[in-house]
This record gives C-alpha cells, structure tokens and sequence, in this order.
C-alpha cells in the first residue's frame, strides 16, 4: 500500500491548492497524503462507523483541514455540489457497485474536464464490456499494477 500510495501521488504531481476528495476513506491515509502534498481543500468520505474513530483521530493531525462526512458513498455522491480537482475512490475489494459509482461520479458534480478520478480494485476485476457501457462519460488515461491491485486514472471524455 505504501508503494502504491507513493506512486500514486507522483502521477498526480503537486497538488498545491488543488481540491482532493477521497471516497471509502478508511484511515486516512490517502487524504493525509493529499494534504501532505499540498491539496488546499479537501473531504473524506466514509460510511463504516468502526473506522469513524480512526479516521478523526488521524485527520487531526492534518496541517490542512480534512472535512468529513460520515454518509455512503452513493448518498455523498446524490448531495454533491462541488467540483473536486481529483477524486480517489479505494472501494472494499468485495464492493460490487464499483463501476455504476464511477459513473455517477462521472455525471455528478463532482467533477470538471480537468478532474482526476482514480479508482483502486482488484487485479482480477477486469472491466467488462457491460460495465465499459456504463463508462461512456469517462477515459482511462492510465492503469498502474501493484501486486494484486490496479489503480485506473480516468478523465472525463470531451463534451461536444
């Protein structure tokens, strides 16, 4: 996880006062490194009241507010009404709903021409042609292997 953290963020560059939301947020960890990497605003998403403790612990040491909301995802993305300059999405590996929550990430708010959005899933969960219809909004720009994890870098398509 840390050389995938690590490799992630060097694709992404400086983050400096760029916007960062990290969906299925766990810890932390990866809304700790945006702010660490300069992120000017950023949210964290988390719905596993086990993991609420941890995460405000962790966020408290944060140099730059973490503001988080303790909600589903598929909630979080129906209230959405900001733009995010990269969006993070590390669904449990056993989450079925992947693809159908990037697309509506896609066609939410949440996202500009410019938006980053990154998805973390299992190596064996391939794409399928079913779920590639589901992306038709989207571009893979990118696909980066870590053991049995991939991490998919995806932009919105030009809009006509």
């Amino acid at each position: 996880m840390d050389q995938m953290r690590e490799s992630v963020f060097a694709c992404l560059g400086d983050l400096s006062g760029r916007s960062f939301l990290d969906v299925f947020s766990g810890s932390g960890i990866i809304a700790l490194e945006a702010a660490s990497r300069g992120a000017g605003y950023i949210e964290a998403v988390e719905n596993d009241p086990g993991k609420r403790r941890k995460l405000l612990a962790n966020v408290s040491i944060s140099p730059v507010r973490i503001n988080c909301r303790f909600m589903s995802a598929e909630l979080y993305v129906l209230r959405a009404k900001r733009a995010f300059d990269c969006v993070f999405l590390d669904p449990p590996f056993p989450y079925r709903f992947k693809w159908e929550l990037l697309s509506r990430i896609a066609a939410s708010g949440l996202t500009s021409d410019e938006s980053v959005i990154l998805m973390h899933r299992p190596r064996e969960e391939c794409l399928t042609e079913e779920d590639a219809a589901l992306l038709s909004a989207l571009r893979k720009t990118e696909s980066r292997e870590y053991g049995r994890s991939v991490v998919d870098f995806f932009m919105l398509k030009a809009r006509d």
